[in-house]
């Protein structure tokens, strides 16, 4: 307890508002992105909040406090906080960000997960005098603005990257410049992944090798995150294994747009079936030509899709699908300057990780 602070109930100092329900089939649009749990989920062609902080009411995402610039629509699975007397928005905002993993805790549910409002309702805000409030908001804001525009440069470096593809082989589905173009299936060996089974635990009992699921490859990553699960080593000879510097490609996903997200894994894998994997000939193909190919050309992937309420790229089809394949030695010659892209896009990340750990130390300061 800070001397000359106070500390309420969330409820006592704060209005809560919740969004409205809307549906996109009747009220979808062009202009304004609709948020609740989650991110955006479709538009609208009119708004009810502006440059605002939500918080998740159903459907909790992970990140479920998240600040939307500009005009949007809040419909009713989100509901926003304004600050009563003796507080500052600007100030409320920043709590309520260092207070977003306590919050996903307070929702209930297995299958959704919802905000218990009166357990939120409960939380307490620690209210400074206005003047520390101000001096508050204004370090924060800075090292918030400086994180923002470190990672406005990795997207930068990442539009830079693509450019390059651009540059040196054109549009790989129009191919204006004419190259030779192959099968999937001719730039290395296919395999699809699969799911040991999971009545035998002992399949899955020890950390041997990972198990790659959709959700490890990460749009804008060029290697697969860390994989929650593992096989064990007798779970290994019954799965499927690809070797360092495979790319995998989504083929089986909910949403059609998630389909041909892909990624270079840089350690042996396992995978699920949801995912086919490309074991590249060494003498034909450079996975991150590879990897950068199919990133760009994964709308073109997508038409190769079966409809449904799951959209499937099978083996055999995704072993038939048709790209360019330019002479190793240009591919290697674009990796050469895509490694030195991620040579500073590491720094940049770097960077950013220790501003984060600063930022969090900071909020723990002063709200912890």
């Amino acid at each position: 307890m800070k001397q000359g602070w106070e500390y309420k109930k969330l409820g006592d100092c704060c209005n809560i508002d919740y969004g409205t329900r809307v549906v996109q089939k009747t009220d979808g649009g062009t202009i304004y992105p609709v948020y609740g749990g989650g991110g955006e989920t479709f538009r609208m062609d009119k708004y009810n909040r502006e440059d605002c902080l939500i918080i998740a009411r159903f459907a909790m995402s992970k990140t479920c406090v998240r600040y939307v610039p500009g005009k949007f629509f809040l419909n009713d699975s989100g509901l926003s906080v304004t600050a009563g007397d003796g507080l500052l928005q600007k100030y409320l905002n920043h709590h309520f960000v260092w207070y977003n993993d306590d919050i996903y805790n307070l929702g209930k549910g297995a299958a959704q997960r919802n905000l218990d409002v009166k357990a939120f309702k409960n939380l307490t805000i620690a209210i400074p005098p206005l003047p520390v409030q101000q001096q508050i908001v204004s370090e924060l804001d800075l090292l918030t603005s400086i994180i923002n525009k470190k990672k406005a440069q990795l997207d930068e470096l990442d539009k830079l990257a693509q450019a390059t593809f651009y540059d040196m082989f054109g549009d790989p589905v129009e191919n204006e410049k004419g190259w030779v173009v192959k099968k999937l299936g001719e730039f290395g060996k296919i395999v699809t992944g699969n799911t040991p089974s999971r009545k035998e635990s002992k399949y899955y009992s020890e950390r041997y090798i990972e198990w790659i699921k959709t959700d490890n490859i990460v749009s804008g990553k060029m290697y697969a995150t860390q994989a929650s699960e593992y096989l064990s080593k007798l779970g290994s000879s019954v799965g499927r294994i690809v070797n360092e510097g495979s790319v995998l490609v989504a083929c089986i996903a909910g949403s059609l747009s998630s389909l041909g997200r892909c990624c270079i894994v840089d350690r042996n894998v396992a995978f699920n079936q949801q995912i086919n994997a490309i074991e590249l000939y060494s003498d034909k193909t450079n996975s991150k030509y590879c990897y950068w190919l199919i990133t760009i050309s994964s709308k073109y992937i997508q038409k190769f899709a079966t409809t449904g309420m799951k959209h499937i790229i099978s083996k055999t089809i995704f072993e038939d699908i048709a790209l360019p394949l330019p002479p190793l030695e240009v591919q290697q010659a674009f990796a050469t300057r895509i490694e030195a892209i991620e040579v500073q896009k590491a720094k940049v990340k770097e960077t950013i990780e220790n501003l984060e750990t600063l930022l969090a130390a900071t909020m723990d300061k002063y709200f912890g």
